[in-house]
C-alpha cells in the first residue's frame, strides 16, 4: 500500500512514544477525519464522452452506466459502485497509525452509524466503532472512525486541541495525540521535561524509494501486503457494518460475518462480463 504518511518520520516517533509505555497501556483510540462528501442522485443526462477518456475501461467490472463528469476524476469516490466515501478515502492513511502503534490486525466487531443508507452515494458522515482483542501484552482496543465533521467527546469537551483530523490515543498514564506532522502528548503539564525514548525506527527513503528497493532487491516496504491487507479490510468492513445496519461479528479467518448473511453482498460482487477473473 502506497500510503506515504507511513514513511514519514512524524509516524515512526509516535510509533516509538506509545510502544515505549509514555502513556501506559492503551485500551482506547480515537481517529477523525472532517472530510464529508454529500448524497446525490445519479445524473440522468447522458453527455458526450470525452475523446480522450475510454469509458468502459473506466467503469472496469462495475455495472454499465452512462458517462457522466459527476463520477471522475475525483467523485468516484462518492459513489458506492466505484469507492467507499470518506472512509475510504482516507481511513487507511489516519488508522495505520493506530494499527502500526498498536499492532493491530483483524477486529472482532464492527458497527457503524449515519445517515440512513443512500442506494447510490456514500453518506455524509459515520462513525465506526471497532473491537480488537488481546494482543500478546497488549489489552483489548475500541478504535473508533469519525468523519464529516463528527469528533470523539474528548476534542469537543477541548480536553485535547481542536485539530480538524487527527488521532487520539488514550492511556492509563496520560493521551497522545497526532496527526500527519504533529504529535503532543497530554495533559501537557504532566508531560512537562518528558524525553521521548531514542528512534528505534529507521528512517524512511520515503514510499516512492521503498517500492523500488523491494523491485530490486525483495526486501518488504514497511506497508507490504501482509500488513496492509489487514489494515484494509479492517476499514472496509466498516462500509458493510453501515450499509447493512448490523453489528458484524467478523471471522477473518473464513472472511464472514458469523450473524449477518446480509454482508456477503458486500464481501462479494459480480463483475461486469468480460471482467471475470479466469
Amino acid at each position: 500500500m502506497g500510503t506515504q504518511i507511513h514513511a514519514g518520520d512524524n509516524y515512526r516517533r509516535v510509533v516509538e512514544l506509545v510502544q515505549s509505555g509514555a502513556i501506559g497501556q492503551v485500551k482506547e483510540c480515537h481517529v477523525w477525519c472532517e472530510k464529508s462528501l454529500a448524497n446525490s442522485e445519479r445524473p440522468t443526462e447522458t453527455p458526450p464522452i470525452p475523446r480522450y477518456l475510454h469509458w468502459d475501461l473506466w467503469l472496469g467490472p462495475a455495472p454499465a452506466r452512462p458517462y457522466h463528469p459527476e463520477y471522475l476524476p475525483k467523485t468516484w469516490r462518492h459513489w458506492w459502485d466505484f469507492g467507499e466515501g470518506i472512509l475510504g478515502d482516507m481511513a487507511c492513511h489516519y488508522v495505520d497509525l493506530a494499527f502500526w502503534a498498536l499492532k493491530l490486525r483483524y477486529p472482532l466487531t464492527i458497527e457503524a452509524e449515519g445517515p440512513p443508507v443512500h442506494p447510490e452515494t456514500t453518506p455524509a458522515w459515520l462513525i465506526v466503532r471497532y473491537e480488537f482483542p488481546a494482543r500478546l501484552d497488549l489489552p483489548p482496543l475500541q478504535l473508533t472512525w469519525y468523519d464529516g465533521g463528527k469528533r470523539p467527546a474528548l476534542v469537543e469537551q477541548g480536553k485535547t486541541p481542536n485539530w480538524r483530523n487527527g488521532v487520539l490515543f488514550v492511556g492509563e498514564k496520560g493521551m497522545l495525540i497526532a496527526d500527519y506532522d504533529r504529535r503532543k502528548l497530554l495533559p501537557e503539564d504532566q508531560f512537562a521535561g518528558f524525553v521521548p525514548p531514542a528512534p528505534s525506527i529507521p528512517k524512511s527513503g520515503g514510499h516512492h524509494l521503498e517500492w523500488l528497493q523491494a523491485c530490486k532487491t525483495g526486501s518488504p516496504t514497511t506497508c507490504n501486503f501482509g500488513y496492509a491487507s489487514a489494515l484494509t479490510e479492517t476499514v472496509l468492513l466498516g462500509v458493510v457494518a453501515y450499509r447493512t445496519g448490523h453489528k458484524l461479528d467478523w471471522d477473518s479467518a473464513s472472511l464472514k460475518a458469523r450473524n449477518s448473511r446480509q454482508a456477503m453482498n458486500y464481501l462479494h460482487t459480480e463483475y461486469r462480463k468480460g471482467w471475470k477473473l479466469a
